[in-house]
């Protein structure tokens, strides 16, 4: 089979798709480009298109990546979360929402970062759901608040790790 002739069969936020190269993408064509151009997740930013903002974090199987540095062909076979994908009342989300402590301020002031430091913050919890404030920053670093937002955002993924034991 060539690249032309391939099929990737992918879910994206629960819903089955099934793309074919050349007819809706190009086998060339970054995950990022495919979920934003072609199927219409425009959550995801793509800022750098290097692999050095986070912006277009998503979570592929559970785990954190950036979507501009994977090929869509290398998504066939995998779930895909966008931040289109995860509910109001999901911890992560309402702690990013809800953050706005004196001395640390909010974790979105203009909201182009924040979908990759959600998706970020929520493949780390994941893998560790009782983090430290060092591991947090350590997670984190990959991702760029161009408004400096850090200590806002940190203390937001603490709050969620803390609102996800609570629902255990």
């Amino acid at each position: 089979m060539t690249f032309a002739e391939q099929t990737v069969r992918l879910v994206v936020n629960d819903s089955a798709v099934v793309l074919e190269t050349g007819r809706d993408f190009h086998p060339s064509d970054t995950l990022a480009s495919v979920l934003r151009d072609r199927l219409g997740y425009t959550g995801l930013k793509v800022a750098c298109d290097q692999g050095a903002c986070g912006a277009c974090t998503v979570l592929l199987d559970g785990r954190a990546v950036l979507s501009c540095m994977m090929l869509a062909l290398e998504a066939d076979g995998h779930e895909v979360l966008t931040i289109e994908g995860l509910p109001e009342d999901d911890p992560v989300v309402q702690a990013f929402a809800e953050q706005c402590e004196p001395g640390y301020g909010t974790a979105m002031q203009c909201g182009f970062c924040t979908p990759g430091f959600v998706m970020a913050a929520k493949g780390f919890l994941f893998e560790n759901p009782d983090p430290t404030l060092e591991e947090v920053k350590e997670a984190l670093s990959g991702n760029i608040c161009r408004c400096g937002c850090y200590p806002a955002i940190a203390q937001a993924t603490l709050h969620a790790a803390a609102k996800m034991k609570e629902r255990g």
